[in-house]
């Protein structure tokens, strides 16, 4: 059986048109309640969410789906995608469900799931899921209905987790930082993580009127928090987004650092401190420049595909704790078992106040290779896969380029384009042998 909700990372879609329906939330959220109901007589979940206006009604389809299949509910309120998953661990409840969709406009919105150990279900669970979406309701009888509560301090539980993920001597006493919540879910949490730790805040992107998350703002837009750091002469600069697991981070210079950048970071600050690391994941658009600096550290270096799902998974293989993507989604598993952008922020802090050095002199080793992407739109039918013209023109690039260069040609999993991506040392080149192999394609459309 393939999925037909599912996707990468939960269900997600644009608020009134299926699957993100009221209806078909409340039957969704009655079929996960059966499925949990299989090995648990009451279970538990608690539900998580942004700061969406849709987030409301898709709360209360929730709540009344799982209460009809005889689950209790917990409600945590507008929190971090990363807070559901330290929570439902924390609560000892048997699920966790986040209301968003993430880095998107606010017209958008998703469902998704962790486990009781705050992980991300594997693909046997949804299958089990969209079965059950399949079979005719059934409701239970009054005595048996679940209830529902409101978990009141959700916020300030996860603020103290964040908190713990660093060592008790830890602070930022003497420094000056933005936030930028995106308007999402960190909007109340973010600011107050640094200003407890000792920080003098600075915040933007806090003010969610429920139309705004993600607008100019956040790790998306990151441009805004480049402006304010520079204007308010900060040290740091951090900018979340709607869910707050996504993380890019701006130095007093005003230099903006991305997740392939933040993980190499991570890996040799923690080198330095003489804790193992025998690997790293990044993905197929990790740029080679990390990869080649790690690896002349030491350091095995793994490519899995995008997504922070993908990511996981090879971790979790290889037995290691660090991985990420360049958009922000960075895995520190000895901290936490999902991404978090505040608690990964935190571990990028603790690496600079405990060395004495800046982001960029801990970056000194790696200077980003220029990644030329492209996209190409295919006609219906087409298949690229069969276009011998892009075969030879893939060789001769990658020839050309040698070790000191890359080509990754993949398909949009939400749009019918193609992804054509040049990495070279030089920026004229790389540009040069994309368009060459954007003309292969095209010839044969």
């Amino acid at each position: 059986m393939t999925r037909q909700y599912f996707g990468t990372d939960g269900i997600r879609g644009t608020v009134g048109q299926p699957p993100i329906t009221p209806d078909f939330v409340l039957r969704l959220a009655h079929a996960v309640g059966r499925v949990l109901k299989r090995t648990q007589a009451r279970p538990t979940v608690l539900i998580g969410k942004d700061t969406r206006i849709s987030g409301y009604m898709l709360e209360s389809a929730l709540e009344s789906g799982f209460n009809s299949a005889g689950v209790d509910v917990v409600l945590l309120g507008p929190v971090p995608t990363p807070a559901v998953a330290y929570l439902t661990r924390a609560q000892r409840a048997s699920l966790g469900v986040v209301i968003s969709a993430s880095h998107n406009p606010f017209a958008d919105n998703g469902i998704k799931f962790f486990s009781a150990l705050g992980s991300k279900l594997p693909d046997e669970w949804e299958l089990a899921v969209e079965e059950a979406l399949l079979e005719a309701p059934v409701w239970v009888d009054s005595i048996n209905l679940g209830k529902t509560r409101r978990l009141e301090d959700a916020a300030g539980r996860y603020i103290e987790f964040c908190k713990s993920t660093c060592s008790h001597l830890f602070s930022l006493k003497g420094l000056k930082i933005v936030v930028d919540g995106a308007h999402g879910a960190a909007y109340h949490i973010a600011p107050d993580v640094f200003h407890e730790l000792g920080a003098e805040v600075i915040k933007i992107g806090c003010a969610p009127d429920g139309l705004n998350i993600n607008q100019g703002v956040g790790a998306t837009h990151p441009q805004a928090l480049v402006a304010t750091v520079l204007a308010q002469r900060a040290d740091y600069g951090i900018a979340l987004d709607g869910d707050a697991d996504r993380l890019q981070m701006v130095d007093a210079s005003g230099r903006l650092f991305n997740g392939d950048e933040l993980l190499y970071l991570l890996a040799v600050d923690r080198i330095a401190r003489d804790i193992d690391v025998p690997g790293v994941v990044g993905t197929l658009m990790t740029n080679m420049a990390v990869e080649l600096a790690l690896r002349k550290k030491g350091v095995k270096f793994v490519r899995a595909q995008v997504g922070d799902r993908y990511v996981l998974e090879a971790l979790e293989r290889c037995g290691w704790t660090l991985g990420g993507e360049g958009s922000g989604h960075l895995l520190v598993l000895d901290r936490h078992t999902t991404g978090d952008g505040l608690v990964s922020a935190l571990q990028v802090l603790h690496a600079c106040v405990d060395s004495g050095q800046t982001m960029a002199q801990l970056l000194a080793a790696v200077t980003l290779f220029p990644q030329v992407l492209l996209n190409v739109r295919l006609q219906a039918g087409q298949d690229w896969k069969s276009n011998a013209l892009l075969t030879e023109e893939i060789r001769a690039v990658q020839a050309e380029l040698g070790d000191a260069g890359r080509v990754l040609i993949r398909p949009s999993g939400t749009e019918p384009l193609l992804r054509v991506m040049v990495e070279a040392r030089d920026a004229q080149q790389a540009k040069n042998c994309a368009e060459r192999l954007l003309q292969a394609v095209q010839a044969q459309a």
